[in-house]
């Protein structure tokens, strides 16, 4: 497996797959062709059907700049190829050079086709949680040890900085209001939820309302082309520093007790971008919601100290009851379902934590199961629910204006 720095990533939104991929690979090719005058950029599959409303042609124009370019949109799929393909071709002189098929593959991460992917090389020796807590037990250490012991002391100044990035994505989203850009009049809610106190709240309800301001912050900082912490997708970035500040604030946590939860949590989100999925394009929303909420559940579990039965049954669980849940974004925005989906998933990874205290020694599937299913199930969906904006919601919704 690659190194944490390859899943948590400090970008803008609204989406890792559509925007901060598109905008690696195009500095890629800039790096390999600097000499030549013009690009055309063809986008194939989720990123041509959803590509406007993600901004992927603006990143891509003002990447490439001074550089001349032409964006290209071609709804159909390639059989052979990634549902997020590029084609660039290299002009020069109006002759072209070169074709390269590049893949944005999820949470940033691109693959240029016919070569090694585009990334550091592994660095973790496992690739299941079976063999990582085998390794753990029979050593006597926990999971952020392990991640120590394989990138080295410099991990805890990455996720430093991707703590410090989460917490300032959340004060920066709770503090403005308005209405975000798209057309489809969706409200800014983060400030609102986290302001409106109910007459009679119970601590159960003050605990809904402000993890889920929390999580509104992120998402819609995403929406707005903000800087965040792909966790591990930009769509799904608010679901863990949503519930990790929350806990900070309410049961006190240091900061490196929360950094020590992120390697735990990075090393489940590691491992279903290893063994299936973190792309919409691919495996749709279970992919990048359910992953997030996989990993909220785990990092929370390893904030309490539980052990790694425990830690893998959160993590399970949280999975298991999003398998099958579609990405059909409306106007291929990622405003709705996306920001009020984060809420959503933010709030089950605490009940997955309260039902592994409690559920574990009674558990029948692994979290490796669970990850190999959902992969499976994101193979077999109809692609119209795999970031397309073909089906679901997205063809359902008929726009009304905010009264």
């Amino acid at each position: 497996m690659q190194s944490l720095k390859e899943l948590y990533k400090i970008g803008r939104g609204p989406s890792s797959s559509h925007t901060m991929g598109p905008e690696r690979a195009c500095k890629a090719m800039l790096e390999r062709y600097p000499e030549d005058d013009f690009f055309k950029v063809t986008l194939y599959g989720s990123l041509a059907m959803t590509g406007q409303g993600h901004l992927t042609d603006t990143v891509i124009l003002n990447t490439l700049k001074p550089t001349a370019a032409e964006v290209v949109f071609c709804h159909e799929y390639l059989e052979d190829k990634h549902p997020n393909t590029m084609l660039f071709e290299v002009f020069r002189n109006k002759t072209l050079l070169c074709s390269q098929y590049v893949f944005s593959v999820g949470g940033g991460t691109i693959e240029f086709d016919g070569e090694a992917p585009y990334v550091a090389g592994d660095i973790y020796p496992h690739t299941t949680y079976s063999e990582i807590s085998d390794y753990c037990l029979h050593h006597k250490i926990r999971i952020p040890d392990y991640v120590e012991k394989y990138e080295g002391n410099e991990i805890w100044e990455h996720l430093s900085a991707i703590w410090e990035q989460m917490k300032q994505t959340i004060n920066d989203g709770l503090t403005v209001t308005g209405t975000l850009a798209g057309g489809l009049d969706t409200q800014r809610k983060a400030n609102y939820l986290y302001n409106q106190r109910h007459i009679d709240e119970s601590a159960q309800t003050k605990e809904n309302r402000i993890v889920c301001s929390y999580a509104f912050a992120c998402g819609e900082q995403n929406a707005s082309g903000g800087i965040i912490v792909t966790a591990p997708t930009c769509g799904a970035c608010g679901v863990l520093p949503a519930v990790l500040k929350y806990m900070q604030e309410t049961r006190g946590f240091s900061d490196q007790d929360i950094i020590r939860a992120l390697a735990t949590g990075g090393i489940i989100g590691n491992l279903i971008k290893t063994n299936a999925s973190i792309s919409g394009a691919e495996c749709g929303c279970q992919a990048e919601i359910g992953s997030a909420c996989s990993m909220a559940a785990g990092a929370l579990a390893e904030l309490f100290e539980m052990g790694l039965d425990q830690i893998e049954y959160a993590a399970e669980v949280a999975m298991e009851h999003h398998l099958g849940l579609t990405c059909d974004p409306i106007n291929g925005l990622v405003q709705i379902p996306c920001i009020e989906r984060n809420a959503v998933a933010a709030m089950r990874s605490i009940n997955a934590l309260s039902l592994a205290n409690f559920l574990t020694t009674s558990r029948k599937i692994s979290f490796d199961t669970v990850v190999a299913t959902m992969y499976e199930t994101g193979k077999d969906m109809n692609s119209k629910y795999r970031e397309t904006s073909k089906g679901g919601l997205a063809s359902k919704f008929t726009h009304q204006k905010n009264k």
